[in-house]
């Protein structure tokens, strides 16, 4: 789903300064009561109306120097995990920023760290284990 135009954004905040409550508001332009207290709220803390990103593109600037010493850590380990791959990486950046970025450069990833195994109970002994001399 798109952002709200800045428009529609200025348009509620004029008639929520002019008198309108927040609930009458919504209910005008058809958008929800907690989305309109969001807005006011912002824009008495911060000063601002716009939409905001939908993602940081810091991160993703910052990893896009290092994709050569990526694909470089994916060829030296390719079972590595993301938590390994994210310790090794010069650049601090979260494991989901480097997810994409492995989709981008189409490399693959192990997706679980070790565990330990589950622990299953033998339905027999080995010792009656069929085929096996006694």
């Amino acid at each position: 789903m798109d952002a709200y135009s800045s428009d529609l954004r200025l348009r509620i905040l004029q008639d929520c300064d002019g008198g309108m409550t927040t609930r009458v508001a919504a209910t005008k332009y058809r958008v929800s009561e907690s989305w309109v207290r969001r807005l006011k709220q912002r824009r008495r803390e911060t000063g601002e109306t716009t939409p905001r990103s939908s993602r940081p593109k810091s991160a993703t600037k910052a990893l896009a120097a290092h994709r050569e010493t990526l694909r470089r850590l994916v060829a030296e380990q390719p079972d590595a995990t993301l938590g390994e791959l994210q310790e090794r990486l010069p650049v601090r950046v979260d494991r989901s920023t480097i997810c994409r970025a492995l989709q981008e450069l189409k490399l693959s990833f192990k997706k679980k760290s070790c565990m330990r195994r589950n622990k299953t109970e033998k339905t027999f002994a080995s010792k009656e284990r069929p085929g096996k001399p006694t």
